[in-house]
């Protein structure tokens, strides 16, 4: 199982960003999928996820709305948006698979590495 993230970079608040996740060595379609941040000196949380089949989503209530999960299984894909950066979006990114199809903010099973996000001015 490999998860491999990409995107990241340096914004202004009030920008955007698109994250990649490429995923391979599994079945995509089969499994949910889900964004992870760790901000500076704080624990990796969930931001979004988005089961197998994309029928359902889910965000953390800090990023509702202005965070987008979406995937491409036939590309073996996974993108989260984020609009409206805030300062306190930056952090670490990560792209993780559940064990299983549905859609949860944790108990993720592979990790993939991370990508940096750092929203100043």
């Amino acid at each position: 199982v490999q998860l491999q993230a990409s995107g990241g970079g340096l914004v202004q608040p009030g920008g955007s960003l698109i994250l990649s996740c490429a995923a391979s060595g599994f079945t995509l379609n089969y499994y949910a999928i889900g964004w992870s941040r760790q901000a500076p000196g704080k624990e990796r949380e969930g931001m979004a996820c988005i089961s197998a089949g994309a029928d359902s989503t889910r965000y953390a209530e800090a990023v509702e709305g202005r965070f987008t999960i979406s995937r491409d299984n036939a590309k073996g894909m996974i993108y989260l948006q984020i609009n409206d950066l805030k300062p306190e979006d930056t952090g670490i990114y990560y792209c993780a698979r559940r064990s299983g199809s549905s859609c949860w903010l944790g108990e993720y099973v592979y990790w993939g590495q991370g990508t940096q996000v750092t929203v100043s001015s």
